[in-house]
């Protein structure tokens, strides 16, 4: 009987390498660029930990490298996997541990305890998404679950004002103040003590970092370019779409114009606005879906938007199936058109939708996975929470759906 091939080590030593090359060199930009204090962790130096981080901006990973000045593996989303040659390249360098975002990743559970066996270190934001608001996502409780599975040292990591340095709906770095630091060592002898809820709530605890409200200034001449990307509801118009230019955002319907200051507060130019801050707009945001009777709109498309829509290849790469196409939210399916290509989507069929950076959407089936990408105001968050409202009616619950108020993050 032939002997089965050798698997080939995950770690490798040029990974070491490239992460220290990377870090010397990202350094003085991330300094200059966030004005960021990063704490250097002074634990022991060849000892492995799981890292686990809260998630505020594109760079947090860096952030992490450069306080915990050892190799690390990060989780990172399947979506960064499927750009051709960067990806190889990002790959052969690194060698990040892919999971897919919205799903219970089994395969990437396995990796990451393939990774711990051969001594290596391992970073991951349970969060699993930025926010929109600057107050935390869900964080799955099967985190505490990886934890006992790795059995590793938990170094838990704290990101401070990075939603008002860099919103996940802006293209843009604000000035203003950001700390990033180990806040705590989880030993496995003090974890195995706990019970997994005990766990999930330290670990959410330490993580917790909430920045809707003014907790000092951030300034730039472009503080509310691209919010239109997070919000779609108007209080006086339900519904809506928005334009922002530099400091204001506009509704389209009513024509209200509310500024964003540096503090984070809203005010408004022309009209009247009832919220303060993005985050009180937020919340009524997901309350009126959560409240919506889609059943009233089954007559027209809720919004139509232009996109390019492609099929992704796992981990692979993503084939486009139509440019400029039309995209259609309806209250039980999305659709998208072009000339003669067309194809719909009910909600039925789909099984997760997810938004990844700041306005790509990925559409779940069983069989398939799609990408949706619009131009800059794409607003992609609707399209995953009007999903989830119609899910909730359908009872498609998973663990995080059980209050029936997730509407995605």
């Amino acid at each position: 009987m032939k002997n089965k091939k050798k698997r080939k080590k995950w770690l490798r030593f040029r990974h070491r390498v490239a992460q220290a090359l990377i870090a010397f060199a990202l350094r003085p930009y991330i300094r200059l660029r966030y004005g960021i204090r990063i704490e250097r962790f002074r634990g022991k130096k060849k000892r492995q930990y799981l890292c686990l981080s809260n998630h505020q901006t594109a760079f947090d990973q860096f952030f992490v490298g450069l306080a915990l000045p050892r190799p690390f593996y990060y989780v990172a989303s399947d979506d960064l996997f499927t750009n051709g040659f960067v990806s190889r390249l990002i790959k052969w360098l690194v060698e990040p541990i892919p999971f897919t975002k919205s799903t219970s990743d089994a395969k990437a559970v396995m990796t990451c305890m393939r990774v711990a066996r051969e001594g290596g270190s391992i970073a991951l934001f349970p969060e699993g998404n930025r926010t929109y608001d600057g107050t935390p996502v869900y964080m799955k409780p099967g985190v505490a679950k990886l934890v006992r599975a790795l059995k590793l040292p938990v170094a838990l990591f704290r990101i401070e004002g990075g939603y008002g340095a860099h919103p996940r709906w802006s293209d843009v770095v604000r000035r203003g103040k950001m700390r990033a630091y180990v806040c705590r060592v989880l030993e496995p002898e003090e974890y195995a003590a706990m019970t997994d809820e005990e766990l999930y709530e330290v670990i959410r605890t330490a993580l917790y970092v909430s920045e809707g409200c003014d907790t000092g200034e951030y300034r730039h001449k472009k503080n509310a370019e691209h919010l239109e990307r997070a919000m779609y509801v108007c209080p006086t118009c339900g519904l809506s779409r928005f334009e922002s230019h530099g400091e204001t955002i506009s509704c389209l319907g009513c024509g209200v114009t509310v500024r964003h200051m540096p503090n984070k507060e809203l005010v408004a130019i022309n009209g009247t606005f009832p919220f303060r801050f993005v985050s009180e707009w937020y919340a009524y945001q997901n309350d009126f879906i959560q409240n919506l009777d889609l059943t009233q709109h089954k007559d027209a498309p809720l919004y139509e938007d232009t996109v390019r829509f492609s099929r992704v290849i796992p981990c692979k790469r993503r084939e486009v199936l139509a440019r400029g196409a039309t995209l259609s939210l309806e209250w039980d399916r999305v659709s998208v058109q072009k000339g003669a290509f067309s194809m719909v989507l009910p909600y039925t069929e789909v099984v997760a939708m997810s938004v990844l950076g700041k306005n790509k959407l990925n559409i779940y089936t069983h069989d398939h996975t799609y990408q949706v990408k619009g131009d800059k105001r794409f607003n992609a968050l609707k399209y995953m929470n009007i999903y989830y409202h119609f899910a909730h009616q359908l009872h498609k619950f998973r663990e995080e759906d059980a209050d029936g108020e997730f509407l995605g993050l």
